[in-house]
């Protein structure tokens, strides 16, 4: 829960049942980082819509498992367990290698990027998501060089950018209200679509 008061879905208002409905897994469970905007939500929307478009569009050529390993390492180091554990669920799943995906939550936890069965570009994004979370004013254009010169396109590096942003709002809408994941279903997330209100989950 957290510790803001919060609308129920069965109480919840036309409006926000609308909303709910998007989100919304099984057993009409509605994860508590979207029911912590209850009270205003206008906040979900903008923060559904930042979230399927980040993380979940169709149109990224980045592996939705990396962007999840990204979101995963900027909430380590922003200690957020909420997105930790909702995320590396999802990293998990979506991987589809246990042996591996633990392996690079073991390189996260420990702050050990080198560790991750990572290639070097990989690698390379996992420390610019670093610095961008703990001294974002020490990026420079040279950091995007070097990401360029490690093969990614500045589509790519959008994505991770964006991707780390997103968590960096997330991260601290959690921390902030004391959002927990009781009664929350992990690692559930949106298919790929370019469709803001297709929320099918898998």
């Amino acid at each position: 829960m957290s510790w803001i008061s919060t609308i129920a879905y069965e109480d919840a208002s036309p409006r926000l049942r609308k909303l709910y409905d998007r989100v919304k897994g099984p057993g009409d469970n509605v994860d508590n980082i979207m029911m912590a905007h209850s009270l205003r939500p206008h906040t979900m929307e903008g923060h559904m819509a930042i979230y399927k478009h980040v993380l979940h569009h169709s149109a990224n050529t980045l592996p939705k498992w990396f962007l999840e390993t990204l979101g995963v390492w900027v909430s380590s180091l922003n200690r957020c367990g909420y997105c930790v554990d909702h995320h590396f669920a999802g990293l998990r799943r979506l991987l589809n290698d246990d042996e591996r995906a633990q392996a690079i939550f073991a390189a996260i936890k420990a702050g050990r990027i080198d560790d991750a069965p990572l290639d070097g570009r990989e690698k390379l994004a996992m420390v610019y998501a670093q610095t961008l979370t703990t001294d974002p004013g020490s990026i420079s254009r040279a950091t995007i060089d070097a990401l360029r010169a490690a093969g990614f396109d500045d589509g790519e590096i959008l994505e991770i950018n964006q991707v780390c942003a997103y968590f960096a709002y997330a991260n601290r809408t959690v921390l902030g209200l004391g959002c927990s994941t009781e009664g929350d279903t992990l690692g559930l997330s949106p298919n790929n679509s370019d469709n803001p209100d297709d929320w099918t989950h898998r």
